[in-house]
């Protein structure tokens, strides 16, 4: 057997295969005859069947499946052996002209290879936001959780503050869902006017444009699609129960309930907690936004062409339903962008040793569990222990591909932060969120 490959340019390459009888011929001869042993022809005994028949029957299609085997096992040798960097697989080229009553055949293969390329990540200047807890949203921290943990006064009429328990209701559109409305997250001023002041048993109508904020709010509290709350006018709410809460006092016991016992002592240590806990919460968010910025930075800024249209083709060929050539072309377009961050991350991957290790991989597993475990007041389990839960859990392929999956992403993340060019913008949350999202 011969192999060799010649370049077409830069992207795109033939890949020759010769295959002569010597090559094949030992293996189908071994085959046929393990055929003339086992096979059940009509009018023969078992075994004693003729080669000359065998062959016959069987002697193409052995042949075939035998040079077929020969070929890739010595393609997919070659490609190895070479450090042949491919895009996708090698696509035949003169498929339909191999002549199997030959003795001797020659295959050819379309390769598309990788492009070379170097990545800079510092070309761009990438903003990392760190996202504050001002003191607006701790106070409103703090209110959110007296309310929570406050109790519910019933009460005759509703007033600003309250909140109020009935069904909306609009026969001619299917709604009856119960619900409770806190008059002051009501954005509606025709809404708050005319809830104010409603008792139990009361039916008041409502315009359902503009009674929230969000959209989503509307789904929720009239139990419809956002398709259908668009077709909604007016509904009416029937007061089932109005209830005032009485805001929890910010004491000890209150303390002790939210993070156990002395860990926090007053108000200005709450509030130290809620920030600590809120801008970890912030960060994970921050991360997120920065990795998938540096990302972006990354398709746009690193340039390099790709062998298209060998691309379009091996798309094509490896779709699971057949696909014309402007499917193939489309399908290109929307995964190009993919393919290309994937060549950049698997270059950054290799040159800086960003690949999760089997070892890594054990001690992030065994970090998960000993946070686990803390959340139920299991403070120092034994290595025996984590050692048996890690081991269960490294058999499960599926637990292992997720757990590699997030520490590589920690990995990369990690990489930016200490090597792409970032500036860094302090910010509350609010305004990250404007900034960052709309």
């Amino acid at each position: 057997m011969d192999i060799k490959k010649k370049d077409i340019d830069a992207l795109n390459a033939v890949v020759t295969v010769e295959i002569k009888k010597e090559d094949y011929d030992g293996a189908v001869q071994k085959v046929l005859t393990n055929y003339r042993k086992t096979a059940n022809i009509p009018g023969f005994r078992k075994g004693h069947i003729p080669m000359g028949m065998v062959k016959k029957q069987y002697g193409q299609a052995v042949l075939v499946e035998e040079v077929n085997k020969l070929l890739q096992e010595g393609l997919h040798k070659f490609l190895t052996e070479e450090k042949l960097d491919i895009l996708g697989n090698p696509l035949p080229k003169n498929e339909g002209e191999i002549d199997w009553k030959s003795d001797d055949f020659k295959f050819e293969f379309d390769l598309g290879m990788s492009p070379k390329f170097d990545v800079d990540v510092t070309k761009k200047a990438i903003t990392n936001y760190k996202v504050v807890a001002d003191d607006k949203m701790l106070d409103n921290q703090v209110k959110t959780i007296r309310k929570q943990y406050g109790k519910l006064v019933s009460k005759d009429a509703a007033a600003k503050g309250d909140e109020v328990t009935g069904t909306f209701i609009n026969e001619e559109k299917g709604i009856d869902k119960s619900t409770t409305l806190e008059l002051d997250t009501l954005s509606g001023k025709s809404q708050i006017k005319a809830l104010t002041g409603a008792k139990v048993g009361d039916e008041v109508s409502l315009k359902v444009k503009g009674m929230f904020a969000e959209d989503h709010e509307i789904q929720k509290h009239l139990g419809v699609t956002a398709e259908d709350a668009k077709d909604i006018d007016e509904v009416t709410f029937k007061v089932e129960e109005v209830n005032t809460r009485e805001m929890a006092e910010l004491n000890q016991e209150l303390f002790d309930k939210l993070f156990g016992e002395g860990v926090v002592k007053s108000e200005k240590e709450l509030k130290a907690k809620i920030k600590e806990d809120a801008e970890k919460q912030f960060e994970q968010q921050s991360d997120q936004k920065m990795l998938n910025d540096v990302v972006e930075s990354l398709i746009e800024n690193t340039k390099f062409d790709l062998p298209k249209e060998f691309l379009e083709r091996w798309i094509a060929v490896s779709a699971e339903k057949p696909m014309t050539e402007e499917e193939a072309k489309a399908e290109y377009e929307r995964s190009e962008k993919g393919l290309r961050y994937q060549l950049i991350e698997g270059k950054l991957r290799a040159e800086n040793n960003l690949q999760a290790t089997f070892d890594e991989l054990k001690e992030y597993s065994r970090g998960m569990i000993k946070a686990q475990m803390a959340q139920f007041g299991q403070m120092n389990p034994s290595d025996e222990e984590l050692d048996n839960i890690a081991a269960r859990i490294m058999s499960n392929q599926e637990e292992v591909q997720r757990m590699g999956e997030q520490l590589n992403t920690n990995k990369l993340l990690q990489f930016f932060k200490e090597n792409a060019k970032l500036k860094t913008k302090e910010v509350t949350y609010e305004k990250f969120i404007k900034e960052a999202y709309e």
